[in-house]
């Protein structure tokens, strides 16, 4: 392709701010050749100001289009005015909170459209909504290629939704194998707490009450664990105050700490012990993948892309979802057996090394537009 034409891609997105799927948008453009691409942001709803600092390109502009709650065609008004204006050649949808604007981008004639299906929607955890598989259905003739983050997704999408498999490509989630890594001196932590760690957003598909309900049961069970056993939980959202709750009913707040939201969990990672992700469905989670490279076990939910990521007693354990006793049993197994959790960590990190690299992520997308591209030049579709 020619440096002297860098074609645009507009990224759009519910709202940009903290999370895994934007954290992977970051990561993606601050990773692929300037000399390549532009980009733009697109938030349909609003922005996070200090989250967007994290792009570290500074030809990257962020537009919000201030979409009020419900229906507000006006928005969508303003979206196809803007894309009119800025003519992307690549538009870039994710998940169902921007699905209908792959129709807008047609409306405004942008040749190339592509949707990323990253998780699950609160209002569908499986994806069985009917009315959410008929809106897929229906703009996927407009859709170039259809992203799937796990091969769970991308099997949804073929067979639920009867998108064309030719249509649908797969893409895991890459980390940063660089930034997130183990602690250089691991012998400073020896004798010290036994640190239980969980990041996400606290809200229902992620059901950050079972592991709650979990280490409860752990410290139940198990009182000689209280001298040495503590909780961390790394995100905020609408279930805090209940999750506050809880742990005040169950007298354990001592034992618990609620971080809220933190820009950059690097640091925090390299704490912990054990991660646990107790999701009722994810994508690929970019926390295990986060949380393997920092050279942790991983305690997860059998659901989703999380199988496709965690083998269980070689990299850590799966679990049922919504099941606290098998979820605390899980937990107590790298309680006492710390010479486990270590053999594990280190195997998981091994794997993210090998199959879910940054650069390889990169790779595929860089690939993925690029073909689009040479399709669009040769008049195809």
């Amino acid at each position: 392709m020619s440096t002297q034409y860098r074609p645009l891609i507009a990224h759009v997105i519910y709202r940009f701010d903290i999370g895994g799927l934007e954290n992977g948008l970051v990561n993606l453009i601050n990773h692929l050749p300037g000399s390549a691409f532009r980009h733009a942001v697109i938030c349909l709803t609003d922005f996070n100001p200090e989250f967007s600092q994290r792009i570290s390109r500074d030809d990257v502009a962020i537009y919000s289009l201030k979409k009020r709650p419900g229906k507000d065609p006006a928005a969508y008004v303003r979206l196809w005015w803007l894309l009119r204006k800025l003519k992307p050649a690549i538009v870039h949808t994710r998940n169902i909170g921007t699905i209908d604007c792959v129709l807008i981008a047609a409306m405004a004639g942008v040749p190339i459209r592509i949707h990323g299906e990253h998780g699950w929607d609160i209002f569908d955890l499986h994806g069985t909504r009917r009315s959410y598989r008929w809106l897929r259905r229906g703009i996927t003739p407009l859709v170039y290629r259809f992203i799937a983050l796990s091969q769970h997704l991308a099997q949804w999408l073929e067979k639920q939704v009867s998108v064309p498999g030719g249509k649908v490509v797969k893409i895991c989630n890459g980390v940063d194998i660089d930034r997130f890594c183990p602690p250089e001196d691991t012998a400073e932590k020896t004798g010290k707490s036994f640190v239980i760690g969980s990041v996400g957003r606290l809200e229902a598909v992620k059901d950050p009450l079972t592991l709650i309900e979990a280490f409860i049961l752990l410290l139940h069970d198990r009182p000689d664990l209280r001298s040495r056993v503590r909780l961390a939980i790394v995100g905020d959202g609408s279930l805090r105050r209940a999750i506050q709750q809880r742990v005040d009913e169950a007298r354990v707040s001592s034992y618990v700490q609620l971080h809220g939201a933190v820009n950059d969990v690097c640091d925090l990672m390299r704490t912990m012990d054990l991660f646990v992700l107790p999701s009722r469905n994810e994508g690929i989670s970019n926390t295990i993948l986060e949380a393997m490279a920092t050279g942790l076990p991983v305690v997860a939910t059998e659901v989703g892309g999380n199988t496709e990521l965690v083998s269980s007693y070689q990299t850590g354990i799966l679990v049922p979802p919504c099941d606290p006793e098998r979820l605390s049993r899980a937990m107590k197994y790298y309680i006492d057996a710390p010479e486990n959790a270590r053999l594990h960590g280190a195997q998981g990190r091994r794997r993210v090394e090998t199959h879910f690299s940054l650069a390889g992520m990169v790779d595929n997308y860089q690939a993925m537009y690029c073909g689009a591209l040479h399709t669009m030049q040769k008049g195809g579709h």
